[in-house]
């Protein structure tokens, strides 16, 4: 039984392989989740959240270049190990003050801080109030915010709230609709009325409706979005799993098993279940692109994942007036980052429905 059940694993790999839209949706994925996963590492802005506020450069376009003094703060911040920094970022060490020009007198240092195209202020600072490298220049490859942050970190650590709500939706909706669709395929009657019942219930209750009423008694925030988006997707997984359950209970393995006298529960999860997770892992990547869909569509509401935390729909409603501006790639840049991942996991999706048809292939 191992080894029919490994050759198949391994033809449906070979299938799985040659599909170019799979392989590159595989891609993909792998890239977004190691950006996901060093993202405080890779992003220019390495502070909590990608929140560094400068508002005198807000609202600036791709390729921005600014540079800037850098004042020491008042009291220190404490140093972040690797692992702290890995999962929460690092404060900065100095605030970053803009300017135009700079000069260096004896033991000052005379700035033209840089406050709009036109205007400019003189300041000075003592030697000790400024870092060993007084004057850097950043550049901002994807320009900032209206707050003047920089959008190509945010993006980055946003991938972060994407990748996670995708996943927690995925082990919620798989653990309740294979649960439920178990029993109500495997057992009929009564239960699979009851059950039913249930998912039309559920099923009829439009999806976002259902999302905001959870939230609403959840409450906001980044965990009880997960939660939500979760508990309105596991129907699909249901359906599916009581659909095909149904088609092979009365199958020769299932009847050998019981006349064996192994319990209900072992039949169904060491038996029938691993003979149906292929279409089960299909569904499962679809159900992921859709929860990225509906939280970025919750956090564009407000619903969602609550500032100053970046998500890829929090940063298209709070940049999307500058569509019709004149910087649009602070709403597009985001957007296109959603319309990728969900493009990846979608070819996954059809690459695994392909090469799990094994009636097809035979």
């Amino acid at each position: 039984m191992s080894n029919t059940s490994s050759s198949f694993q391994q033809a449906a790999w070979k299938r799985l392989k040659k599909n170019k839209g799979a392989v590159l949706g595989m891609i993909l994925i792998a890239l977004t989740i190691f950006i996901a996963v060093f993202a405080y590492f890779i992003a220019p802005d390495g502070s909590p959240f990608a929140n560094r506020i400068i508002l005198e450069t807000g609202g600036e376009k791709p390729g921005f270049t600014q540079q800037f003094l850098q004042l020491k703060k008042e009291k220190k911040p404490e140093a972040a190990g690797f692992f702290k920094k890995l999962a929460y970022g690092k404060e900065d060490e100095y605030f970053l003050v803009p300017l135009t020009s700079y000069t260096i007198a004896q033991d000052s240092i005379i700035i033209q801080k840089f406050i709009d195209e036109s205007l400019n202020e003189r300041q000075a600072y003592h030697l000790n109030q400024v870092a060993l490298q007084p004057v850097v220049t950043k550049k901002f490859l994807l320009g900032t915010d209206r707050y003047g942050r920089d959008i190509l970190s945010r993006l980055i650590v946003g991938t972060r709230v994407s990748l996670a709500v995708g996943l927690i939706t995925v082990i919620i909706s798989l653990s309740i609709g294979v649960l439920l669709g178990s029993l109500a395929g495997y057992y009929g009657g009564k239960t699979d009325a009851i059950i039913m019942w249930l998912i039309n219930v559920i099923w009829s209750i439009p999806t976002l409706l259902l999302v905001f009423a959870i939230t609403l008694v959840l409450g906001k925030g980044f965990w009880q979005v997960f939660i939500a988006v979760g508990l309105t997707m596991w129907v699909n997984v249901a359906r599916l799993v009581r659909g095909q359950i149904v088609s092979v209970r009365e199958l020769d393995y299932v009847e050998a098993a019981r006349a064996l006298g192994y319990s209900s529960f072992r039949i169904i999860f060491r038996h029938i279940l691993p003979n149906i997770m292929g279409p089960v892992m299909v569904i499962a990547a679809s159900n992921f692109a859709s929860a990225i869909v509906i939280e970025a569509g919750l956090s564009f509401l407000g619903v969602g994942v609550q500032p100053p935390q970046p998500s890829w729909g929090l940063m298209i409603k709070e940049n999307y007036n500058f569509i019709i501006t004149q910087n649009p790639v602070l709403a597009l840049a985001p957007g296109f980052a959603i319309m990728l991942l969900v493009l990846a996991f979608n070819l996954l999706g059809n690459g695994l429905r392909d090469a799990l048809n094994v009636k097809e292939k035979l």
